[in-house]
Formats: structure tokens, C-alpha cells, sequence
């Protein structure tokens, strides 16, 4: 009977893997790189036991932080308000109704200047009562051509009745004149008349009627034949730059009454002033839309400050 041979103890629990062996990786020649991110284990190890390679990456962590940082800033900055958008000076010009030549700057603690002031666009044509400088002056002509006194029999021309008649006259034209200038003059207007003022003045420097004169037309695509249009027979008042920038002027007005006093407890005066971004905020997309890129889009956006966020993303207040 042939000797009995123990065989190995446990071979059952070993298991044989008849797949293909993966063949080794070559070794790259390129050096090696710090990965994105690391585990809290690798980070510990390095902290230990490589202290100037961790310190190196702790400066380039918070320098990439603060350029980060920067960056932001400098997209929210551009991106404005959705209120007020950018500051121009035609906008600063609003709230005089174009009367004042120079700015207001801003004062500090101790009420200085913190800036110098700057010119700004003025319109000393346009008057109080919806009249227009020229035709105060031509009432003004009128009415002394109207009121002169006539030289007669008793009193000819040249006579000591009819020169004190023509000193009376002049005397009383003159405060006339004067009276008509005070009640005139913007600075003796409301906000209601400022507004009115401000909405002629955005009629005159966005209406199509003046633009088209100054600005180049929008370039033509590939195949289209430009068309002459005919002649505007008054001012233009209902283009969407016209009607953009009145929206501005009355945005720009309700914005500064609900900063005053308890203006924020006026629910009515926040409502009416998100429908009035709302009401912009389409037009201007339909703006861009139909004009992006052209002298009239780009003349509109730079006088009137509006940023991106005027007519991109949500308005919330």
C-alpha cells in the first residue's frame, strides 16, 4: 500500500486567475504635477514632512483667492446697478434739469469736497411752464413792440411827456422781463416741472430725428439694399432710445424720493418702481436685440450709464 502525503492545509481557499496580466505602465517622462486637490492624509503628510513645499502652496491658495477675489469685484462693478446702473454726466445733469453747468461732489465728515466737480451737458433753452427760451424772448419782443407809447399831437416825439412816457414804459418792461425770468427758471420749478424739462431734453438727444444726422445707420446684412425712409414731420418721441431714457429720467426720480425720509415703508412707490424697471428692461432687450453693436445703441448706453444688469438676468428689490 503506497505511503499517505499530506497535502497543503487550506489550498482550497486560494483561487487561480487565468486573465491576462496587465502589462506595466510606462513611466512618463514629464514632471510630475500637483493634482487639483489632495486628501486630508496627503496634506498632513506633506504639512510634516515637507514644510516649504506646503507653504508654497499655502501662498499660491491665497494669492489665487485674492486674484479671485478681484476678479469678482471688478464683474460686479461693471455689471451695476439695476436700479441706477453707471454714473454719466448726463444723469447727473437730471437733477438740475440741465441748468447747472458744474457737478455736486460728494462731501466728507467734515463737509469738503471729496472730488473736484466736472462739467456737465446743460440746456439753458429749456424753461419753466413747458416754454422754450426763444419763445419767451419773442413774447418778450412782442409785447414791447405792443405796449411802446405812440406819439401824438399833445405829446410829439422828442416832447419832455413823451420821453417820461418812454422812461415809464422801459421801467416797467423791465420788471416785467424780470418777473417773467423768475417765474420761468427751472430753479423755481417743481419736480414735476424738472421732469417735464428732462423729458424734452431726452427727446432732443435720443429722438431719431437728431441721431440720424450724427450717427451712422446700422451696417446692413449680406443681400439687403438699404432703403431711403421718408422725412420725419416732427420730433421723435416714440423710438425705444426715447422711450428708454424717459423711463430712466422717471426711475431715476421715484429712486431718489424713496430714499428720503421713510420712503422705505412706501409699498405703492416700490411696486410702481419695479414696473417701471420691468417696462425698461423689456425695451431693452428689444434693443439689443435689433440694435446691439450700432453708434445708436452704443450712444444710448454710454449717455445714460445703463449696465448690464439694466436688462440681463432678474431685477429684485
Amino acid at each position: 500500500m503506497p505511503p499517505r502525503i499530506p497535502g497543503v492545509q487550506r489550498l482550497g481557499t486560494f483561487s487561480l486567475c487565468l486573465r491576462p496580466a496587465v502589462n506595466p505602465s510606462v513611466p512618463s517622462l514629464l514632471p510630475v504635477t500637483q493634482t487639483a486637490s489632495l486628501s486630508r492624509k496627503e496634506k498632513k503628510r506633506i504639512a510634516k514632512q515637507e514644510p516649504y513645499r506646503w507653504a508654497q502652496m499655502k501662498q499660491r491658495k491665497a494669492k489665487d483667492v485674492e486674484n479671485r477675489k478681484k476678479v469678482e469685484e471688478a464683474r460686479e462693478s461693471l455689471f451695476g446697478d439695476p436700479v441706477r446702473g453707471l454714473p454719466t454726466p448726463f444723469i447727473e445733469s437730471l437733477g438740475s434739469a440741465g441748468q447747472a453747468p458744474l457737478s455736486r461732489p460728494p462731501l466728507d465728515a467734515d463737509g469738503k469736497p471729496v472730488a473736484e466737480p466736472h462739467e456737465l451737458p446743460t440746456s439753458p433753452h429749456i424753461l419753466n411752464n413747458l416754454i422754450y427760451k426763444s419763445e419767451l424772448e419773442s413774447a418778450v419782443e412782442n409785447a414791447y413792440t405792443l405796449t411802446l407809447p405812440l406819439a401824438s399831437e399833445l405829446a410829439p416825439v422828442g416832447s419832455e411827456d413823451y420821453e417820461n412816457r418812454v422812461a415809464l414804459h422801459e421801467e416797467k418792461h423791465a420788471r416785467a422781463v424780470e418777473a417773467l425770468q423768475r417765474i420761468t427758471h427751472m430753479d423755481n420749478g417743481s419736480a414735476k416741472d424738472r421732469l417735464h424739462a428732462n423729458i424734452r431734453r431726452c427727446i432732443e438727444t435720443f429722438g431719431r430725428h437728431e441721431t440720424d444726422q450724427t450717427l451712422r445707420p446700422k451696417a446692413l446684412s449680406r443681400g439687403q439694399v438699404r432703403e431711403e425712409k421718408p422725412v420725419r414731420g416732427g420730433p421723435d418721441t416714440g423710438s425705444s432710445e426715447v422711450q428708454i431714457a424717459i423711463l430712466t429720467t422717471k426711475i431715476k426720480a421715484l429712486a431718489d424720493e424713496l430714499e428720503k425720509g421713510r420712503g422705505y415703508k412706501d409699498k405703492v412707490g416700490k411696486r410702481d418702481l419695479r414696473l417701471l424697471l420691468h417696462r425698461r428692461q423689456r425695451l431693452l432687450r428689444y434693443m439689443e436685440r435689433k440694435e446691439r453693436g450700432s453708434d445708436r445703441w452704443l450712444h444710448m448706453i454710454q449717455t445714460l450709464g445703463l449696465s448690464p444688469a439694466t436688462w440681463k438676468k432678474q431685477i429684485t428689490l
